[in-house]
């Protein structure tokens, strides 16, 4: 279906919604992202109804939105969601997790006769393969730190030696080759740590499974990070609005939490705050101005589509952000890329996209039908401050009467605890389910209880950056479960 983009856009009056309205939207996702991008194609006047796989109980709680079902139970399997596609009639499908878009949902779906957002199986190998992204930039002329993959432990050992000794003063990062959920990156600060990472990624306890097959050792860069978001339909490239992203599991200042944390893990450095897949953000980010911005198109996101696309023939089509480091370097500001990321990111897609006034439905019709160069995107000049309420330390009696302590996402935690309070909410602040089920309590009431180590993203708005942060803390207070954790300093002046 073709659609005159620039028409609708800019002329989207209520006969034409009533021409078109009616459309049917499949998002493929389970966690805040979901419900973040589920909360956009419901606000779209042309979408009739989102159906939500596998969702969480945020994601019948949104207007339009309910979860795919077949059986009475959410849909998982990638078959099961193209034969629910074809039996619901849906127009688009929109696909959030890695782990899917890996797996080939688009391309089955392709196969099928159905339109599904998001890049093949053989582009996300960008993100698949940390080591095959970083050979791919530096051979098309992409600005990356200096690296160097491995298969085997002890080759990977031996570079950790050799480099230390060859560059005194300098430090490593360690990363898994393959997808961990974006917690495979460990950041070190002596020979012994990455030494250690290697061996905890790659031989015992194998951190992140068989993502942790092979390691690429990296050139630990100084400067400060930056999220950059795209969207693409293979050809024209749209940077998207960004967002300053909270990676670290603790606040600065809480020493004495993260030396607890880590001895519950067993993690031999006390000290080290580990990474996380996001414990909150806010959008617009506050130095990423219209020159760095430009700068990145220039050097990084359009040459990265085209070059994929002249090395490997595929296209490369739907959302994508590079994790970047920008160094001063002679006055200037460089961004080197660090890591792709072939989707949206959690949890900045639920900070970046309240804040979008394009409609999500022509958007994603647009990169379906090669027709992006026709979009003017526009958004919203509001703050969006998000802060993620997480599954913390919570000690239990075991089975055998002995009391067992978690440390807390993003290690080991406990679910199934119910969650209170959202009642209390006010209704202009938004609360993105992250990992979050109904169920029964032991008298046969429906609960709402936890899932996972990420629970609830709670969304503030406001003219301000202190006005949004004010309306997401004054509101997350009023939600309690065991072992409710979250970082108090989202949205302090970096």
């Amino acid at each position: 279906m073709g659609l005159n983009y620039p028409y609708l856009l800019a002329y989207l009056t209520p006969s034409t919604v009533d021409q078109m309205s009616g459309a049917k939207v499949l998002v493929v996702d389970a966690g805040g992202r979901g419900n973040a991008i589920a909360h956009a194609f419901a606000r779209s006047p042309l979408v009739e109804r989102v159906y939500v796989a596998p969702g969480n109980a945020g994601s019948s709680m949104i207007e339009k939105c309910e979860i795919a079902l077949s059986k009475g139970r959410p849909l998982k399997e990638i078959a099961d969601l193209a034969t629910f596609a074809r039996r619901e009639a849906v127009d688009l499908t929109f696909v959030g997790p890695e782990g899917y878009l890996s797996d080939g949902i688009v391309n089955l779906f392709s196969e099928e006769g159905l339109e599904a957002v998001g890049p093949r199986r053989e582009a996300s190998v960008l993100e698949g393969s940390k080591g095959y992204a970083k050979d791919l930039l530096r051979d098309i002329g992409v600005p990356i730190p200096r690296h160097r993959s491995f298969g085997d432990p002890e080759e990977a050992l031996g570079y950790v030696s050799s480099f230390y000794a060859d560059n005194p003063g300098m430090n490593l990062v360690v990363k898994a080759d393959g997808l961990a959920a974006g917690k495979g990156s460990i950041v070190c600060g002596s020979e012994e740590e990455a030494a250690s990472a290697v061996q905890r990624i790659m031989v015992e306890p194998r951190l992140f499974g068989e993502a942790g097959r092979r390691v690429v050792l990296e050139e630990r860069l100084e400067g400060r990070e930056l999220m950059f978001f795209a969207v693409t339909d293979g050809r024209t490239v749209l940077p998207l609005e960004s967002a300053m992203d909270y990676k670290r599991a603790f606040a600065p200042g809480e020493e004495v939490a993260i030396r607890l944390y880590n001895r519950l893990s067993g993690d031999p450095n006390l000290d080290h705050n580990p990474n996380t897949g996001g414990m909150g953000g806010y959008s617009p980010h506050p130095w990423l101005d219209g020159d760095l911005a430009e700068r990145i198109m220039e050097e990084i996101a359009v040459p990265t589509i085209r070059g994929f696309r002249e090395r490997s023939g595929f296209e490369y089509r739907g959302m994508i952000y590079f994790g970047l480091m920008v160094s001063e370097e002679e006055g200037e500001r460089v961004p080197k890329v660090l890591e792709i990321n072939v989707r949206l990111g959690d949890p900045e897609a639920e900070v970046i996209l309240p804040r979008l006034e394009t409609d999500m439905y022509i958007l994603s019709r647009a990169v379906l039908d090669g027709d992006l160069e026709s979009v003017k995107l526009k958004w919203s000049p509001d703050y969006c401050v998000g802060v993620c309420a997480i599954s913390g330390r919570v000690v239990k009696p075991a089975a055998s009467g002995v009391q067992e302590e978690r440390p807390g996402y993003p290690g080991s935690h406990y679910t199934n605890m119910p969650i209170r309070g959202l009642d209390k909410v006010d209704p202009d602040v938004l609360v993105y389910h992250n990992g979050t089920a109904f169920g029964r309590d032991a008298r046969g009431a429906e609960r709402l209880f936890t899932t996972g180590g990420r629970v609830l993203t709670v969304v503030g708005r406001g003219a301000t950056l202190p006005a949004a942060r004010e309306r997401a803390y004054e509101n997350i207070r009023r939600i309690r479960f065991n072992g409710i954790r979250y970082r108090r300093d989202i949205g302090l002046t970096p």
